[in-house]
């Protein structure tokens, strides 16, 4: 089984020559800079080989230290980009997005205005349209809007699209974090829908092993199958050890064989993201 984390963050430090945009510092895993070195040894702790890296929202449209990153690890790491949204002329380098080693796709955080509210106005179809055109997948965090979303799904069959962190909203605890999971589970009537089972430990209410998270999660397993759900931690607000994290999926949920697991813990997204086996193949 090969497993392969499908969200970490890396980030360097709020400085005058490279300053966070207003507001960044509030939403921050934690204040100081999280650097590729102590990832992968958090990784490297639990027998992790893999992971995509997801450069954070509260640094700006910034990419530079996850493909630096990138770079420097191919063999373990890869990158899901962030690009501004303020206009469609952003759209021109999805074209080129995957020409740069290590470099796999997009992803958008809808949760916050103005980008939730432009979103809901169909103001981005543009680089819905781009990123099909492209072949791109898109991992996308946007809770409470699912419906929205499956919209984006029928108009564009051909665009994989990853659901981030189940679409749960990021401060809510079980059962209220799963209220929505009718709506995400509906997502599943499209082929090119895949979810992300990233920072679950947040939502539970109990230590490990979480055994108010079970029940949603087998909802999601029944869904969306093995092949369609991606685990991962997002590992710098995970309220427990990262192992528990990986332990909760191969260890306590009784509903997963051996071949689902090596499908979620690992090998789903390796497929969904175009992510070679062998990093040489890239």
């Amino acid at each position: 089984m090969r497993l392969v984390d499908a969200q970490v963050h890396i980030w360097g430090a709020d400085t005058p020559a490279r300053p966070w945009p207003p507001g960044g510092a509030a939403t921050a895993h934690r204040s100081g800079p999280v650097t590729v070195d102590e990832t992968l040894a958090v990784l490297d702790a639990a027998g992790v080989r893999r992971a995509v890296l997801v450069p954070p929202s509260w640094e700006g449209d910034r990419n530079d230290l996850a493909w630096a990153a990138a770079a420097r690890y191919p063999d373990r790491l890869a990158v899901m980009g962030r690009i501004p949204l303020a206009s469609a002329a952003d759209a021109e380098p999805l074209a080129r997005w995957r020409d740069r080693p290590g470099s796999l796709g997009v992803r958008l955080t809808l949760h916050r205005d103005p980008w939730r509210s432009l979103f809901r106005a169909g103001e981005l179809d543009w680089f819905w349209a781009a990123a099909n055109a492209a072949a791109l997948p898109v991992m996308v965090y946007a809770p409470g809007m699912s419906a929205a979303l499956g919209e984006v799904a029928r108009r564009f069959p051909d665009l994989r699209l990853i659901v981030d962190h189940l679409a749960v909203p990021v401060d809510a605890k079980s059962p209220e974090a799963f209220a929505h999971l009718t709506d995400l589970l509906a997502l599943a009537r499209h082929p090119r829908v895949a979810v992300k089972a990233t920072a679950v430990p947040c939502h539970s209410r109990l230590p490990f092993p979480f055994l108010d998270l079970h029940e949603p999660l087998e909802r999601v397993f029944d869904a969306f199958g093995p092949r369609r759900m991606l685990w991962g931690s997002d590992w710098t607000r995970l309220p427990c050890p990262y192992r528990e994290n990986v332990e909760l999926f191969t260890d306590a949920l009784s509903f997963l064989g051996a071949d689902d697991l090596r499908w979620i813990m690992g090998d789903a997204a390796l497929d969904w993201l175009d992510w070679p086996s062998d990093p040489s193949a890239t």
